[in-house]
């Protein structure tokens, strides 16, 4: 799904960080299966055995760096007069809008490299038990408190009314 003019991509820098989480998904992931790989290869004694199970493990560690880069490219958030929403997917495509007057809180979070890259977490939780919170990972940090501080005085400008 293209991004429009009133959509906001994530920052550049996350990118980095969505292929190192993916791709440590693909790392963790790939040692069944190089392990499978290898048994399978010593079973119908093939002398490539140890090719096949680390050829296999690199597979999936490389796909989870495209999934990870695809994911990011996906993603886009936007705060308008009626609250924020945030999209991402392409194959599995799924929108979430928080209306202004759903906002209970929101936290900020820095991991250890979202702080090495100057990123943050946007947490928004919601009145409600079904997605009764909506994080947005990957956002510049200047951008996630101004968000934060935006939807907090939507919320207390509803709270005045």
């Amino acid at each position: 799904m293209p991004i429009d003019a009133q959509w906001r991509p994530l920052s550049p820098r996350a990118k980095t960080l969505y292929a190192l989480r993916h791709g440590a998904i693909g790392f963790v992931a790939g040692i069944p299966i190089a392990v499978l790989a290898f048994s399978f290869g010593t079973q119908i004694g093939t002398g490539g055995a140890a090719a096949i199970a680390l050829s296999s493990w690199a597979v999936l560690l490389a796909l989870g760096i495209i999934v990870g880069i695809k994911r990011f490219r996906s993603s886009a958030w936007r705060l308008g007069e009626d609250g924020f929403a945030y999209r991402r997917g392409r194959l599995f495509f799924r929108e979430t809008r928080v209306p202004a007057s759903r906002v209970q809180h929101l936290d900020l979070k820095h991991g250890p490299l979202e702080r090495r890259w100057n990123l943050a977490t946007l947490v928004v939780h919601t009145a409600g038990s079904k997605m009764s919170a909506v994080s947005v990972t990957g956002l510049d940090a200047g951008d996630a408190e101004a968000l934060r501080d935006r939807l907090a005085r939507q919320l207390d400008d509803d709270d005045a009314l």
